[in-house]
């Protein structure tokens, strides 16, 4: 397995350093088919429900509906996502909706 996670790549339009609650895309490569998923914390939700970018000083309204990512975590680091690719993996709960053309 091959892992790509974009906030090591320094994505400047969030924070990295907040693991709990935060978002990232991700790439995996297994057995030669590629899939690119959304992550987001169980902690990001409350905010994936305000405009964005996220102002703390400004009244925004919660948005009455939002799509749901990929997959939710706990943490965003590089062992978390790891472990849980994984276990996605090892019990075949890859989706075909995740793999990426090209």
């Amino acid at each position: 397995m091959e892992l790509w996670i974009d906030i090591e790549e320094g994505d400047q339009d969030q924070p990295a350093n907040r693991h709990e609650q935060n978002f990232c895309n991700i790439a995996v490569e297994v057995d030669g088919t590629r899939y690119a998923l959304n992550i987001w914390t169980f902690d990001f939700l409350p905010l994936a429900r305000r405009e964005w970018p996220y102002d703390e000083s400004a009244e925004q309204p919660l948005a009455s509906y939002l799509l749901p990512p990929d997959l939710f975590v706990e943490r965003l680091d590089r062992p978390t996502i790891e472990a849980a690719i994984a276990d996605l993996i090892a019990n075949q709960q890859m989706r075909d909706e995740w793999i990426s053309p090209g």
